[in-house]
């Protein structure tokens, strides 16, 4: 059995589908990138899989239980953490106050704020900085550290690359391997081909909210992705 499945979901804003039965597996472990363009559903996917959206149909399983109707709240409670594109910092709150709130589900394990600061120096020095008083990298370093708050089993990124300096990409990524080799299982979207595929296990891609093409980055070559990529 799978660490999660998605099994032919169908998921739409009101009168809009966004995804057509889409699938994947993703085993414990494992980092698995989601590749496309911008449009493509691969937010749409991370929040359904979090629990941000009901699939209209289709399966979501999570470590064996059904989950597709499962709010965010108890997503969160079952080990599962969303970094959100954007960041989504709470601007009226401090960096360590911020940084607390992923704590809430009361899960225990690993992460606490000071293994936190060690993975981000730079946030215990600015823990009294208000959230949205730092840099992009900055606030995404926030948005990641608050997810890990959470002990999590499973971590869902979503374009934590998206408009950042080369270097600072960089230095994300170096932490995001660092989570996936504490056992952490990693998911994440890239709209970088590149980099998501040279970060990954495994990848899907999607198209116009389906799966246009899956495998391992080194079984797939560079002109099949992007076919499935531009649908060309």
């Amino acid at each position: 059995m799978a660490f999660l499945s998605v099994e032919n979901i169908n998921v739409f804003y009101n009168e809009f589908q966004a995804l057509f039965g889409v699938s994947m597996t993703v085993e414990k472990g494992e980092t698995v990138a989601i590749i496309g363009s911008n449009g493509a559903g691969k937010s749409t996917l991370m929040r359904t899989i979090a629990g941000g959206l009901i699939p209209a149909e289709g399966l979501i399983k999570y470590e064996g239980s059904d989950t597709a109707t499962k709010t965010a709240f108890e997503m969160n409670r079952m080990g599962v953490a969303l970094v959100p594109e954007g960041r989504k910092i709470f601007p009226s709150l401090s960096v360590e106050e911020n940084l607390n709130i992923g704590a809430y589900s009361g899960r225990s394990g690993q992460w606490t704020l000071e293994k936190v600061y060690e993975l981000f120096p730079i946030l215990k020095e600015r823990r009294n900085n208000g959230g949205t008083d730092l840099s992009g990298g900055q606030q995404q370093m926030v948005a990641i550290g608050r997810a890990l708050m959470s002990n999590p089993d499973l971590v869902l990124m979503d374009e934590v690359s998206l408009g950042l300096a080369p270097i600072i990409v960089n230095e994300i990524y170096t932490v995001v391997r660092q989570i996936a080799k504490s056992g952490t299982t990693v998911i994440l979207v890239e709209q970088d081909v590149n980099r998501g595929l040279r970060e990954a296990d495994r990848f899907y891609c999607l198209l116009e909210g389906k799966v246009s093409l899956a495998g391992t980055p080194a079984e797939i070559s560079q002109d099949q992705v992007s076919k499935a990529y531009f649908g060309l």
